[in-house]
């Protein structure tokens, strides 16, 4: 079932290929709630309509327990933690350009010793942060860097920002870094399209911030699917950074920002995403006068350290 933000999610492009594996799925309309009963599975030859990693890593642990080969091919790259867990673990899978092969294994899985890495989508909000406020310098230790998620590390680099990666390593098959900022004298807008968008589909939001301190246009294109997440997140995001004095042009699949422009302090509201609600937080710390951010407590979904990390640093916030 699930609260009322994943209701609005679609939920058959994921039951579509568990049924063809012999799982029986009901959906509600193609929404949560879900109903489901197991039975026997056999693998699967799916061809991904768009990239998604949930729906890529569902048939693949389906395909654990099923007889037969499991394939999954994707249109473009999509995030590959489960793929790089998985042949950590022993599993026979192997991946040709976007398409994945899995083998189900004949004995159990090889358990992994790690410690879980910080995750890239919660750090970006401290990333920008310290791009954002003058005179700043922060250092991330231990970020999962994997290249399927950091395309906003790209763009940030393409308008001008300084963010090293330092004391690279590998843990069970994921590359982990330091991230080192620096405050940015002067940021250029940019154009965001095709496959950065996959890699970088959670930071939306946050890069919205940055953009409205870049000088020019910065253009994002090809991301319909944001339309999709917790809340329609082209629409909430220009919403509410609009209140703050940003000038935001929403698209079908994307959104516009115009810069420089100094954001003013304003009553803002999270619409029950947490991800906009960190980046609101984010634009408060460059605003001129204290900002209050509205049904914020949905920041715990993904990120419950995120105001004692930015009191850490320095940012005066009041609960």
């Amino acid at each position: 079932d699930g609260h009322s933000g994943l209701r609005r999610r679609p939920m058959e492009r994921i039951a579509r290929p568990l049924r063809r594996m012999g799982a029986s799925v009901e959906t509600d309309d193609g929404r949560p709630p879900l109903r489901l009963r197991g039975g026997m599975l056999t693998g699967v030859d799916w061809t991904l309509p768009i990239p998604s990693a949930q729906v890529k890593s569902a048939i693949l642990l389906a395909g654990l327990f099923a007889t037969g080969e499991t394939v999954v091919r994707q249109p473009g790259p999509a995030r590959d933690h489960t793929e790089r867990m998985l042949r950590a673990q022993g599993v026979n899978l192997s991946v040709e350009g976007n398409v994945i092969r899995l083998q189900p294994p004949s004995a159990p899985l090889r358990p992994l010793r790690f410690t879980v890495p910080g995750d890239f989508s919660s750090a970006a909000f401290l990333v920008a942060a310290a791009l954002l406020v003058p005179n700043s310098r922060l250092r991330l230790e231990g970020v999962n860097v994997n290249p399927t998620r950091t395309g906003l590390l790209d763009v940030l680099r393409a308008m001008g920002a300084s963010v090293s990666l330092l004391d690279r390593r590998e843990q069970a098959g994921e590359p982990l870094a330091d991230l080192q900022i620096e405050s940015a004298s002067s940021l250029r807008g940019t154009e965001i399209g095709g496959d950065t968008v996959v890699r970088m589909i959670d930071e939306f939001p946050i890069l919205a911030v940055v953009a409205t301190q870049a000088r020019g246009v910065t253009v994002v294109r090809d991301a319909a699917e944001l339309r999709v997440k917790e809340t329609d997140r082209i629409k909430s995001t220009v919403l509410e950074l609009r209140k703050m004095g940003a000038h935001l042009i929403p698209h079908p699949d994307g959104f516009e920002v115009h810069g420089p422009t100094p954001l003013r302090g304003a009553e803002v509201d999270s619409c029950g995403d947490h991800r906009l609600a960190m980046a609101l937080a984010v634009a408060g710390l460059v605003a001129d006068s204290p900002t209050t951010i509205h049904n914020a407590a949905v920041i715990a979904d993904s990120f419950p350290g995120f105001v004692d990390a930015l009191r850490q640093v320095g940012a005066k916030i009041e609960e």
